[in-house]
């Protein structure tokens, strides 16, 4: 049994998938403080000029403790116009945009009081587009306490799992030996990012996982997982 365990964030980078794909339960981390200029609220699309940032305005005036399942997307902008906008212009003539876009546009058709809703109804966008199958869990319904490293170790033996894939960040604070004693084992994801056609000259990576949809349809999964 591998898990893997990683915060929501709107419209996740390939990467994000890749992980998600190679286990057989993947948790969000929902109820961690939120960060700011990070990836929870925000992400990149490819433009002719390169890429341009897509990001939820959310409300933190004297909120600067809030969790990441508490943080409310401000509801006086018009953010979701905006983002479904600058997708259709900029994807409007990748190969596989009338195939999915409709799909997607519906996710700015709802209405989210909650930044975590908006990540989930996105993720599980990409999350089927892609045909993955991995079931998912909130680690709020865990009741695993901790910090970072015992967390984990927490929130992989609530699971019964017996191998943790993380991401490569982890590698500054996860104790290689605590894992060990607690008969878990530990793989560091080391992502090669791989380079697809896009929409404009050049290729620009860690875009959100929405440009590798577009253009590539139903081999993104194959392409995103790269050679096994």
């Amino acid at each position: 049994m591998k898990i893997a365990i990683l915060q929501p964030s709107y419209l996740p980078w390939i990467g994000y998938f890749d992980q998600m794909a190679r286990v057989d339960k993947f948790v969000f981390l929902d109820d961690v403080q939120f960060t700011r200029r990070d990836w929870r609220n925000r992400n990149r699309i490819r433009t002719p000029q390169g890429s341009a940032w897509l990001t939820v305005p959310v409300l933190q005036k004297n909120r600067y403790q809030q969790s990441l399942q508490e943080t409310e997307i401000d509801p006086a902008s018009s953010w979701k116009r905006k983002h479904c906008e600058a997708i259709r212009s900029n994807y409007s003539r990748a190969p596989y945009f009338d195939l999915y876009f409709p799909a997607l546009e519906s996710i700015y058709n709802r209405d989210y009081r909650f930044l975590t809703d908006l990540c989930y109804t996105g993720i599980e966008f990409l999350k089927e587009s892609f045909k993955i199958e991995t079931p998912t869990f909130l680690s709020s319904d865990l009741n695993v306490g901790g910090s970072k490293g015992d967390r984990i170790l927490g929130i992989c033996e609530a699971l019964q799992a017996d191998n943790y894939l993380s991401g490569d960040a982890a590698e500054n604070y996860l104790d290689p030996k605590a894992f060990e004693q607690r008969a878990v084992g530990l793989e560091f994801q080391h992502y090669q990012h791989p380079e697809y056609g896009q929409c404009f000259p050049g290729f620009v990576p860690y875009l959100s996982a929405v440009d590798l949809l577009f253009n590539c349809g139903e081999n993104s999964l194959k392409i995103l997982r790269g050679p096994d």
